[in-house]
């Protein structure tokens, strides 16, 4: 009886090891290169796989002196390292900066599923324990670089976003809201804090960061990615995911603002207009042509499709049973950043001083692709804007580059982006264990 078991196992495994090497062996992208990006993006027909695509980068961290290529007119300097994959950034009104070091909460090492997403994780360079807290960054003396490093925040679980209104700090844990008491100045809270309001993190708990904003009149907006691909998983993990929420602080209050968003990271307010912006990640496993990532603005009440639709109204015949009477209600987003590029970091230029160039629009962290041939991201970019506080027809400019190497290995990885209190532009990078600076050449 054991033998046979031993031979029924070994079929089963290569039968998976096949369907594995076909349906990764190569769907490789046929678009020209940039026709996934911008407010006209070209779309090919679905190749729907049953395993997606795997191509992600080998994480390997920066050498002392390296560093990225910045766009002719700027450089980069380090403004602070040895950090454990850095990933939300917050400057304060004094100057400081809140880098949150984090990961995902520790996953489930049984089932094809978790292993195949842990592998992942961990070639990806995302695959040890989260650090769990915040840390201070503070450059006392002016010249660039934080020599101050301190554990501010600590005991949280997978904390991402971050916002600061008034004397209280907001964080987002994966599954909470929290407050803490804020004193200027300070290096270190040690306030165990007060919950808001609980957030969705049910198993598998996809898409586990919590972005966060703060409106000038002081309410929250959290993001919530989807707790699966298309739906597949148990529709009751859904509840309130795939969406932003607009939070009360003072009370805990809370409604869904917009919805249909797969995973809504990166969220900021454009200053002109004063709308909410956000940058979001599609879905996967439609091939390397599809889905693209895409920058747009977030409307109260609105509904971007997912999981029944993408890009305004192309169906995704996949999901069942089809909701074909949503479409017509199904917000198109403004403006495609390509397929698979993993957009997390969004800020506004308004506060920052790189010149003429980058005066009004938005800077994009694009962390990178896991499953496309070829790879895709792997840079910071800058999206111009118009006057009136909307997205332009430009092409995205390159700001940072030279994260992926020419042997395809991920030196770093940009996640998000902020001003100093200088109009410097600071750029998290999780796979270097770096918060890097961009300044004007001189």
């Amino acid at each position: 009886m054991k033998k046979h078991l031993i031979a029924l196992t070994l079929i089963v495994l290569v039968l998976l090891g096949g369907a594995f090497l076909y349906f990764s062996r190569g769907d490789t992208a046929q678009l020209p290169d940039g026709a996934d990006v911008g407010k006209e993006p070209v779309f090919t027909s679905p190749r729907s796989e049953m395993i997606p695509t795997m191509n992600v980068a080998d994480a390997m961290p920066w050498k002392a002196g390296e560093k990225p290529v910045p766009a002719k007119g700027l450089k980069v300097d380090r403004f602070a390292d040895g950090l454990d994959h850095p990933r939300s950034l917050l400057r304060l009104p004094n100057g400081d900066v809140l880098v949150a070091e984090t990961n995902s909460p520790t996953r489930p090492t049984t089932g094809i599923v978790n292993r195949v997403m842990n592998y992942l994780m961990n070639k990806a360079g995302a695959g040890g324990p989260s650090a769990n807290r915040i840390t201070l960054l503070r450059d006392a003396d002016g010249d660039g670089k934080a020599e101050t490093k301190t554990a501010f925040l600590t005991g949280l679980n997978s904390p991402y976003g971050m916002a600061l209104v008034g004397d209280m700090l907001y964080v987002a844990n994966t599954d909470a809201l929290m407050a803490f008491p804020y004193k200027e100045g300070e290096v270190k809270i040690s306030d165990k804090g007060r919950k808001i309001l609980n957030l969705p993190a049910q198993a598998p708990n996809m898409h586990w960061t919590r972005s966060l904003v703060a409106s000038p009149q002081g309410l929250l907006y959290v993001g919530v990615g989807a707790n699966s691909n298309i739906g597949e998983n148990d529709l009751e993990t859904e509840a309130n995911r795939a969406a932003v929420l607009e939070v009360n602080p003072r009370t805990g209050d809370y409604r869904i603002y917009a919805s249909g968003l797969r995973n809504p990271v990166g969220l900021a307010f454009e200053p002109k207009s004063g709308a909410l912006w956000g940058v979001v990640n599609e879905r996967d496993m439609l091939g390397s042509d599809l889905v693209p990532d895409y920058l747009t603005r977030v409307e109260f009440g609105g509904f971007y499709g997912w999981p029944w639709n993408y890009w305004g109204g192309y169906e995704d015949r996949r999901v069942q049973p089809q909701r074909p009477e949503v479409r017509e209600y199904t917000k198109r987003p403004d403006y495609a950043l390509g397929n698979h590029v993993a957009p997390l970091g969004l800020a506004f230029a308004d506060k920052v001083t790189l010149g003429a160039p980058y005066a009004n629009g938005a800077f994009v962290g694009l962390h990178g692709s896991w499953n496309r041939k070829p790879m895709a991201g792997y840079k910071l970019v800058f999206i111009p804007f118009a006057d009136n506080g909307e997205v332009g027809k430009a092409k995205p400019v390159d700001v940072l580059t030279g994260f992926l190497d020419a042997k395809n290995e991920a030196r770093g990885r940009p996640v998000d982006v902020t001003a100093d209190a200088k109009g410097a532009l600071l750029v998290s990078d999780d796979v270097g264990g770096v918060v890097w600076r961009v300044t004007p050449a001189k």
